[in-house]
């Protein structure tokens, strides 16, 4: 059981206690507060209270978190695409829907599970026990290619080119709107939103140094189809930076319109072109994948459109 407290202060009275909880709580979402207050682990001032509750200055909160039971982790036979392999590493073209790794509310049918049905015991153990081989992420609902270790020498390795920025990651999108230049840098932060926890936001006070650099590649009624390289790598960065000046990737249901496009099943992006240096042989690799059907038929149909 882990066990919070902390006091009112000014700048949080006469808030909501779920509100007032998130806020003090980085790593935690307002549904997930919710959820501790309904289950009676949260007090104010030694009472068991609703989480509408309005705080004063000087009210004591005490959270005790239940501990999370570990998960556990087992190999599966799921299909993967792979298009490279040797000793020290492997590259999937991850399609879109499935998870990286296993995560509360995830716990299998990732891609971690399916890495170790196919590697065994042959994947790095960095980045932990749930988290075998894995170099960098890219959410659900994006497609494309991912970087993965199979040996702690090539994990650091790759791990410190990413640092340095010496490792190329270009994405593909459609976006909303018609982007007025034919190239920009997005150079703005990047931090967990403050009240939806769920979220990203350039308006964060933790937020991290995030540049993301966009080209267009065509423009239609309404969208533009874009390619986009990164100099970081932060969570949902450049489904934040796209929307944070005003052009959101088509389909996201996060930062997007009200009225995504539903037929992309999510954010139309995807993890197109990798390129880095081989751990061990020095070779400079270049992966290039194909676009996937929903983002090249709803491409044509832009097109069409004119």
């Amino acid at each position: 059981m882990n066990n919070i407290k902390f006091t009112i202060d000014s700048e949080h009275a006469n808030k909501r206690l779920d509100v007032a909880i998130v806020e003090n709580m980085e790593n935690y979402t307002r549904s997930r507060v919710q959820q501790l207050i309904a289950e009676g682990c949260v007090c104010c001032n030694s009472k068991k209270v609703l989480k509408s509750c309005k705080l004063n200055v000087g009210d004591e909160i005490e959270i005790n978190i239940p501990e999370i039971k570990q998960l556990e982790l087992e190999p599966q036979n799921i299909p993967i695409e792979i298009i490279y392999e040797d000793n020290d590493i492997l590259i999937v073209n991850k399609e879109k829907g499935m998870v990286v790794h296993p995560a509360i509310g995830n716990p299998d049918g990732t891609l971690v599970n399916a890495l170790m049905y196919h590697c065994g015991e042959s994947l790095s153990g960095i980045n932990g026990e749930h988290r075998p081989g894995i170099v960098h992420r890219i959410d659900k609902d994006t497609s494309g290619l991912l970087m993965v270790a199979k040996n702690d020498i090539s994990h650091n390795f790759l791990s410190e080119k990413l640092a340095s920025h010496d490792i190329k990651r270009e994405y593909h999108a459609i976006v909303h709107g018609s982007i007025k230049h034919d190239d920009g840098t997005v150079d703005e932060p990047i931090g967990r939103h403050t009240i939806e926890r769920k979220k990203m936001s350039i308006n964060s006070k933790s937020g991290k140094n995030a540049v993301t650099h966009y080209w267009v590649l065509e423009r239609f009624n309404g969208f533009s189809y874009i390619k986009c390289q990164l100099e970081t790598g932060r969570t949902h960065q450049i489904r934040v930076h796209l929307a944070s000046i005003g052009h959101p990737i088509a389909g996201d249901l996060i930062y997007g319109p009200k009225r995504a496009v539903t037929e992309l099943k999510g954010q139309c992006l995807h993890a197109k072109v990798l390129g880095f240096t081989h751990p061990t042989t020095g070779e400079e690799m270049l992966f290039d994948s194909n676009l996937p059907d929903l983002f090249t038929n709803y491409l044509e149909k832009l097109r069409r459109k004119g």
